[in-house]
């Protein structure tokens, strides 16, 4: 079995315009986790394909992607692999414009989903290997959001965060107290999902 990364011709046009955006004064920032997405090509199956396409993406990812391509500082905080992997992922935010900067490396792996397109009455499936992931250990000790949130006026996360671990909730919950003391609007996407992996929920 072979990886293929995946370059749309659409994906294209939006790396190559967003530098041609003039950067607007309103900083959002974005903490959660950013997985590597490997999807299955001509609407196979998991069980019948010999590759896979390779992307990066997660809910408060592609939220902070949207807005930075309208123009905003779009600031994205997570915690990856010091390996290429992890570097690879954030490769991919740059070539959005993501603000970057404020993501650690450390943990043990980056979070794996695959995903199985649905086609005609088949719906699509997803089946996530995260558990351990290097966000899964993160604390909030570990980010300077003191630095992360001069400037801020908005900071979003989803309910992914916080139901993949423990520790995840903690650092979710600490963050938005920290962001509501200096008075920067939140916002929370529930962002529900039965099959997360984490028994209990938060």
């Amino acid at each position: 079995m072979f990886i293929r990364v995946c370059e749309h011709e659409y994906t294209k046009k939006c790396f190559n315009s967003q530098y041609q955006i003039t950067k607007m004064s309103k900083k959002i920032v974005a903490l959660g986790e950013i997985m590597l997405r490997l999807s299955t090509p001509n609407q196979k199956r998991i069980i019948q394909s010999e590759s896979l396409d390779v992307c990066y993406g997660g809910a408060e990812a592609n939220v902070i992607n949207s807005l930075t391509n309208f123009g905003l500082n779009g600031v994205f905080v997570t915690k990856v692999p010091d390996n290429p992997i992890g570097q690879s992922a954030i490769n991919q935010l740059n070539r959005y414009g993501i603000n970057t900067q404020y993501i650690i490396k450390g943990g043990n792996r980056l979070g794996i989903y695959f995903v199985e397109p649905g086609f005609s009455l088949r719906s699509t499936q997803v089946v996530y290997d995260r558990a351990g992931s290097s966000i899964t250990e993160a604390s909030f000790e570990e980010f300077d959001f003191e630095t992360i949130f001069k400037g801020a006026e908005w900071f979003h996360i989803s309910g992914v965060t916080p139901a993949i671990s423990e520790k995840g909730a903690i650092l979710t919950e600490k963050a938005l107290q920290f962001a509501k003391s200096k008075g920067i609007t939140t916002s929370f996407d529930v962002n529900y999902r039965k099959n997360y992996g984490r028994k209990k929920s938060y």
